[in-house]
């Protein structure tokens, strides 16, 4: 089913500013953050400026990194693109979550084509040596645009399980 331009719009007013605050907040990452972590609460949350060549939690591919990840992320923005377009009308909580999880993809898309260095990361957060690792605006974008995407995902499947149970039993009679 091809998606209305007024519901499609949501994707993009969602998109349009996690892309842009993934990358006000990366340029002012790395023209800012000293070269020691910066304590914003204590040790639960500190600045510090990381590049990640790899994927999330430092997944890492040998040499080739950059462009294997580039790829894929091409790739999930393609299908990603596709499921925006057949999103029904009005199915606005999936159109929220593809536009976080597009938007954040797009965001460290960005950081894999203009710099060999990698992505740059730089919230961190943990107590003491118990470190979740070090993400960005784009990450957790895509993180609760995950999440939300397959709870909505698994919401569908529920209904159409339950919707071919109701044609399998065929039409019942009133007593």
């Amino acid at each position: 089913m091809k998606n209305s331009g007024g519901s499609q719009r949501l994707f993009w007013i969602v998109g349009g500013p996690v892309i842009a605050l993934d990358i006000l907040t990366k340029l002012l990452a790395v023209r800012y953050l000293p070269p020691h972590p910066l304590k914003i609460l204590g040790d639960w949350l500190t600045l510090q400026l990381v590049f990640n060549p790899g994927a999330a939690f430092g997944i890492h591919v040998g040499t080739y990194s950059r462009w294997v990840f580039l790829v894929l992320a091409i790739v999930a923005l393609i299908v990603l693109g596709s499921m925006v377009r057949h999103t029904k009308p009005g199915d606005y909580i999936r159109l929220i979550a593809l536009g976080l999880v597009c938007g954040g993809a797009v965001g460290n898309l960005i950081d894999r084509i203009r710099s060999s260095r990698g992505v740059v990361d730089f919230i961190d957060v943990g107590i003491g040596v118990h470190r979740w690792p070090t993400f960005n605006v784009a990450d957790s974008a895509v993180t609760v645009g995950a999440v939300v995407l397959a709870f909505v995902l698994w919401m569908e499947g529920r209904e159409e399980e339950g919707a071919g149970r109701v044609e399998a039993s065929g039409p019942t009679e009133a007593s």
